[in-house]
């Protein structure tokens, strides 16, 4: 019968990090990142969901002869969001993996 209790009070922990692991993705999501390109000329912002939600394109690197500089720009920017989201995911949700072997976390 010992083993019962244990067993409970192990699925309890394991229901409270559950609940810590929801609020935790919840509050990532509702995080807002800033990725830029040349020195801030370019802004993408994104959320933690990596849902782009602006750009911003300073006027003085708009130059209709070279589209690809403006497209390259963006791309980094956004890139760069995206690396911002992804290492504050790994940083946040990694706290409640730490230490198990569970494939795809």
């Amino acid at each position: 019968m010992r083993g019962m209790g244990n067993m409970n009070n192990m699925m309890k922990q394991m229901q409270k990090m559950q609940k810590k692991m929801v609020e935790a993705q919840a509050a990532l999501e509702a995080e807002v990142f800033e990725g830029t390109a040349s020195n801030g000329l370019v802004k993408v912002v994104m959320t933690g969901k990596k849902e782009v939600t602006d750009v911003v394109i300073d006027p003085e690197i708009v130059d209709p002869e070279d589209v690809e500089l403006l497209q390259d720009m963006i791309i980094i920017a956004t890139n760069e969001a995206i690396k911002q989201v992804d290492e504050k995911t790994s940083s946040t949700m990694g706290q409640f993996t730490q230490g198990l072997n569970i494939p795809g976390f």
